[in-house]
């Protein structure tokens, strides 16, 4: 799992790059999110492989482990290191959204309704306007809609519904807008690599 996010990640800021929608700044970029993810699976890798050790002190060990795994909390943040959902690239602050890939939410759209990673699949930015907020932008996708449930999230739980999200072809969400278009261009250029 961890190679095909690394692909993608890296593929989609190449395909901008050569295309001549981004600046090659973007690709310096790939270190600084995938790195740390990298390092992070060993860590958890070697824990694991420390755990199956066949002696007293690890047995000691891993019943501790499993008693601190007996509560919800406990539970859902492990599952949310082990599939990837707990992660968060650096894409700012503010919305817990930001850096974290958008749910796969049900949307109303013009078109009829369809699903958040349905729109993402021709791997291009995507800004999804939930109170049209937003004008088109050169190179990304522009999706009046509005959202279908609440937006209780796994791992960061229920947040405030943005106006407004930017997100790269990977899914992760580059920008948030609450109230108007604030900061829209600049996050185009921060993290698509475009003009803003």
């Amino acid at each position: 799992n961890i190679g095909v996010q690394d692909a993608f990640n890296l593929g989609w800021k190449l395909a901008r790059v050569v295309n001549g929608t981004a600046r090659d700044a973007l690709l310096e970029t790939y270190h600084a999110e995938r790195h740390p993810v990298g390092a992070r699976v060993l860590r958890m890798t070697m824990a694991s492989v420390a755990l199956r050790r066949p002696d007293d002190r690890t047995n000691a060990l891993r019943e501790t482990v499993a008693e601190l795994l007996r509560g919800d909390e406990a539970r859902k943040r492990y599952a949310a290191m082990l599939s990837g959902l707990d992660l968060a690239y650096a894409l700012g602050e503010g919305h817990p959204l930001l850096g974290r890939r958008m749910p796969d939410l049900d949307l109303a759209t013009a078109n009829g309704k369809t699903r958040v990673y349905s729109l993402l699949q021709d791997a291009q930015p995507l800004l999804l306007d939930f109170a049209r907020i937003t004008r088109a932008q050169d190179g990304i996708k522009r999706v009046e809609c509005k959202s279908e449930g609440a937006w209780a999230l796994p791992v960061i739980g229920t947040v405030a519904a943005p106006s407004a999200v930017l997100l790269r072809p990977d899914g992760h969400v580059a920008w948030v807008g609450m109230e108007n278009d604030a900061g829209l261009r600049e996050a185009i250029a921060r993290h698509l690599g475009g003009d803003g």
